[in-house]
């Protein structure tokens, strides 16, 4: 069973296999969102954990119990835990606003291309080595009390437990672990000043952590392992790319696209941190080379604006009637990651730049995903150019794969063939690594190869108007 946790909603996914077809059930949902706490954007971490044992009993209530139990999430978020095992304070959400100027602290103890040389994570203002240096600038006690430091999923792994451990894909998110040494990069922390004891050990994707603790127990009604999944969301959505070779292209689109391809050794070049391209830890060793873009983020924010009067297929639908207006904005330019009015920030661009401001909802949303689009382009001739190689098609993989008009924008702009879908890439990425480990599946190829067969996939060639 999966249990895929993203910032709007969590889900349980029963995943089996029939007759050669890998299978997936939802069995239980939950809503997720930030919630203030002492002025600070925070998680309600017990809440969610309730709702994580909630599903559990649910899969008790209807007779089917699980082999084993993998958790994923977004990343960067972290718990700091006392020598009891007991939150300090609360789990503040990579959006709040405590990281402002952080940066140039990290800077001064070390060079943002040193960085970058040993991490390969790009600079992001909420990666969690700037949101440590803001718990030691703004709240310092926390430090001196804490005792383990654990990312967002690999606390619940331990709620569930009572083993602490950090995963591997989520760890190198934090800009803390070595490209080279798979491991905590020792000299960055003690460079920030923070304590090396709060960091454990780092485990691999298919690793057991160990069964439910005896009180998890009873109050679930069941016993099962737990496999630590690629905990990164984004993670396990890339092992759900249903490429028939051994890598291939994918835009891993939601809230955020990721937009990348795997490589086997980092790519930590000055051309690669001019790019802002990250080298995200992957399964089996492999790296994510991939580039955060804004994604669907600011449509979701232009539709809640609107008090979700439209769909989203009804705002693709008034895009694609709006396909000729000529304004693009920077999906990645800053004031559009919490900005107090989308709609407002995207007109204070286009009339900061000259451009033509969009009036009406369809004009709106054909900047944004026409934007979207000429983003998806630039950045695969980055990745291409850096790569040196070339790449057939395009595989968006999870919610926003089911967006045909941004996938026809996407074939059309960047002139390659878009293959779209899976849709839950995510938990079926948190379930592959659990059936490997359950010798279900020998190896990750053998895995893609029955997604491939199992699951809707779309073809968008460029310059077609439908996928097929």
């Amino acid at each position: 069973m999966a249990v895929d946790i993203g910032a709007s909603s969590g889900r349980h996914i029963f995943g089996w296999m029939e007759d050669g077809i890998f299978h997936m059930e939802e069995i239980y949902r939950f809503d997720n969102g930030l919630v203030n706490i002492g002025g600070r954007a925070c998680w309600d971490a017990g809440r969610l954990f309730q709702e994580i044992l909630r599903g559990m009993k649910k899969c008790r209530d209807t007779g089917r119990i699980p082999e084993s139990i993998g958790i994923d999430t977004w990343a960067v978020d972290f718990a700091l835990l006392d020598s009891d095992g007991q939150l300090l304070g609360p789990v503040v959400g990579y959006r709040d606003n405590r990281t402002a100027g952080m940066d140039a602290k990290v800077y001064e103890k070390i060079p943002e291309g040193e960085l970058y040389r040993r991490t390969g994570i790009q600079k992001q203002i909420f990666n969690t080595i700037y949101q440590l240096m803001a718990v030691k600038e703004q709240t310092p006690e926390l430090l001196e009390k804490a005792k383990t430091l654990l990312l967002v999923p690999d606390y619940f792994h331990f709620l569930l437990t009572g083993k602490m451990c950090c995963e591997y894909t989520n760890a190198t998110t934090t800009q803390l672990v070595n490209v080279q040494t798979k491991d905590w990069d020792w000299e960055i922390i003690e460079k920030c000043g923070y304590p090396k004891n709060i960091f454990p050990n780092i485990a691999q994707p298919g690793h057991v952590l160990g069964n439910l603790t005896e009180e998890i127990q009873k109050i679930v009604g069941f016993d099962c392992q737990v496999v630590l999944p690629a905990t990164h969301d984004t993670g396990s959505a890339v092992l759900a790319m249903p490429c028939r070779e051994d890598t291939g292209l994918y835009i891993s689109s939601g809230t955020w696209s990721l937009m990348g391809t795997e490589v086997k050794e980092a790519i930590c070049t000055q051309e690669a941190r001019a790019a802002n391209l990250t080298n995200e830890g992957g399964y089996e060793f492999r790296f994510r080379f991939l580039k955060n873009i804004m994604g669907l983020w600011m449509i979701q924010c232009v539709r809640h604006e609107e008090k979700d009067a439209w769909s989203f297929a009804q705002l693709c639908q008034m895009a694609e009637e709006n396909r000729d207006f000529p304004s693009r904005v920077d999906v990645n330019d800053g004031r559009f990651l919490v900005p107090e009015s989308m709609e407002e920030a995207v007109r204070d661009y286009c009339r900061s730049t000259g451009q033509e401001v969009p009036k009406t909802i369809g004009e709106m949303a054909s900047v944004i995903y026409q934007s979207l689009g000429q983003s998806y382009s630039e950045t695969l001739a980055q990745l291409e150019g850096i790569c040196q190689r070339s790449f057939d098609c395009i595989h968006i993989i999870g919610g926003g794969s089911n967006a045909d008009y941004l996938n026809q924008v996407t074939a059309n702009v960047s002139g390659k063939t878009v293959v779209a879908g899976p849709t839950e890439a995510t938990a079926i990425g948190n379930l592959l690594v659990q059936m490997i480990h359950g010798q279900i599946f020998p190896d990750l190829k053998a895995g893609r190869e029955c997604i491939f067969k199992s699951f809707p996939i779309k073809i968008f060639n460029p310059e077609q108007s439908k996928g097929e």
